[in-house]
């Protein structure tokens, strides 16, 4: 039996329903984005990209703790 997913990568599945792009995808354009700061690419990905909140912070967390960016 395996433990459920926690923290940011919980929102993954849900993400990815929504919005129709993996993870992955995602995760490249946080990463290949010339915006460094949290909440800077958290806005960036709302305003540009239509994602909610929870989602997008959801995201920019995962990526920059995984060392994807500043």
């Amino acid at each position: 039996m395996t433990a459920p997913v926690k923290g940011p990568a919980s929102y993954f599945p849900s993400i990815e329903k929504k919005y129709g792009r993996p993870v992955a995808e995602w995760q490249e354009l946080i990463r290949t984005s010339p915006l460094t700061r949290h909440m800077e690419l958290v806005n960036w990905l709302k305003t540009e990209h239509g994602l909610g909140h929870g989602h997008a912070n959801a995201l920019v967390a995962y990526t920059l703790a995984e060392g994807g960016g500043a």
